[in-house]
């Protein structure tokens, strides 16, 4: 089993909905959800390309899945979780833009935001207690021989090399999309989150994901609002 501290707005967010139509699964029911057509891709390959993060949820990583360290639990875990998530104000990004990280298409912020850094700096520290150690078959998996110096060291030192400077905030939207097929997603993408591209997105509320064993979907095991110490929402 493995956790992971997300982004991710509230259930009934517009967002939310919108985005897990797109991916065709909603990570807090677990519910698989008929996906809208994309012209120009059958939907078979609309959905390879979408496998990913179907998977994992719509999200922006905070803290990326780990196993729990010896000795700690999920009580713990949610306990903290909730700390955490009360201690935090809610803030907005001035706006989200769609962009191709490599082969990848997700909702990004247009400019950098000191909030959100400050906001995935804190996740880090803050559940690092609870992260187990890489094995040797996680840290292989990401390729350490081809990260930078520093994304290696992180790696080896937080589990995740993109974290502090190296953090990219990203709304996952696809897997990597092919070079013949990047136009019709495009387009496919500005026409679905139009409502959103351009727009503010608020942050306020974050969310504990669980995958319960490894390959199988994320969802959301508690979502709480920013700076608030109301009742704990369990999916």
């Amino acid at each position: 089993m493995r956790y992971a501290i997300y982004f991710a707005p509230p259930a009934d967010d517009r967002l939310s909905q919108v985005a897990s139509r797109w991916l065709g699964r909603d990570a807090f029911t677990g519910q698989a959800l008929d996906t809208p057509p994309v012209a120009g891709l059958d939907k078979d390959t609309q959905r390879a390309l979408t496998a990913d993060p179907r998977r994992y949820g719509f999200h922006g990583t905070l803290k990326a899945p780990f196993e729990l360290a010896e000795g700690r639990d999920e009580d713990e875990l949610l306990n903290i979780f909730e700390c955490f998530a009360a201690d935090l104000d809610p803030f907005e990004i001035p706006e989200i833009a769609l962009y191709q990280l490599g082969p990848f298409f997700a909702l990004v912020p247009s400019v950098p935001c000191a909030e959100l850094q400050d906001l995935a700096e804190d996740a880090v520290h803050r559940f690092d207690p609870f992260r187990a150690p890489l094995s040797e078959a996680d840290f292989a998996r990401r390729k350490p021989e081809s990260l930078p110096e520093r994304q290696r060291r992180y790696l080896r030192e937080w589990g995740y090399p993109y974290v502090f400077e190296e953090f990219q905030f990203h709304l996952t939207l696809t897997g990597p999309v092919p070079g013949e097929t990047s136009s019709v997603m495009r387009s496919a993408l500005e026409t679905t989150f139009a409502e959103h591209i351009g727009k503010p997105l608020h942050v306020t509320s974050v969310a504990l994901f669980v995958e319960p064993e490894r390959g199988a979907p994320f969802t959301v095991r508690s979502l709480l609002p920013l700076g608030s110490d109301t009742q704990r929402k369990i999916a």
